[in-house]
């Protein structure tokens, strides 16, 4: 058994987070969330990482909560542990964050990778919220999250059935970006974390707080931030860095200033 429950690398400006309680196919427990949210918050405080990936085994993302560390909690040691504070601070992270998903996705590993910005996912994956098998419901965002990416029919459909889908259904659905062979899965997420690496890293932190906004917020509302933030860009080095390269025809080098 591990003290820890990740392994954590860099490659090149992109941190990796992998999942790593193989025994137990990633099942999320409070520590190993606790870590996950760390290092993401490590990753985004460091100005040389400039976009993230989160990844298990080609067997599991993660299948799942711990449920022998639940399983005789009651309302109030449920209250007063308030498991899922740690997860709201994974809204606050300013980078971009990319899961490379196989196998199962399961209840909380579904929460946590629709917590992620962008999803690779392999051709074995098989996505779903089953807690209403266990008598619950979920508890991380599984509701919102997933009725706001796939709409309220299918939602309702995994959700009360508890049954999971595939990776193909999920890419129908648009609930992951792109399916590969499960050996290009963390290939493709990585290579697609370096391309997002090589932009301007204010331009990438503000485009990623618009989506947000348009998520949850009225359009109007989204509109009026995005121009902010576009008006905002033009005290960039990096702006001009970009136009410059653009009339000069030649590759631009960011900075993030």
């Amino acid at each position: 058994m591990n003290d820890t429950f990740i392994t954590v690398s860099v490659e090149e400006n992109v941190g990796i987070i992998e999942l790593n309680r193989p025994y137990v196919l990633n099942a999320l427990n409070l520590q190993m969330v606790e870590e996950i949210v760390a290092a993401l918050e490590a990753f985004d405080r460091d100005q040389a990482i400039r976009c993230m990936v989160i990844t298990g085994n080609d067997r599991a993302f993660a299948a799942g909560a711990d449920i022998e560390e639940m399983a005789h909690d009651g309302v109030i040691s449920m209250l007063v542990k308030d498991q899922f504070a740690v997860w709201d601070r994974i809204m606050l992270v300013t980078k971009p964050i990319i899961a490379a998903v196989s196998g199962f996705v399961l209840g909380g590993g579904c929460e946590l990778m629709m917590s992620c910005d962008m999803v690779i996912a392999s051709e074995t994956t098989r996505i779903g919220q089953p807690e209403i098998k266990l008598g619950v419901m979920p508890g991380a965002g599984g509701t919102q999250r997933l009725t706001k990416a796939v709409g309220k029919l299918k939602a309702m459909e995994m959700l009360l059935t508890g049954e999971p889908i595939t990776a193909q259904e999920a890419l129908q659905y648009r609930l992951v970006n792109r399916v590969v062979p499960v050996e290009l899965y963390r290939v493709e997420a990585l290579k697609t974390a370096r391309r997002i690496a090589t932009m301007p890293p204010l331009a990438v932190r503000l485009i990623k707080k618009s989506v947000g906004k348009a998520v949850d917020t009225t359009t109007m509302e989204g509109l009026e931030y995005e121009r902010n933030c576009f008006y905002l860009l033009f005290a960039s080095e990096d702006k001009a860095e970009g136009m410059n390269a653009f009339i000069e025809k030649r590759t631009p080098n960011f900075t993030g200033k």
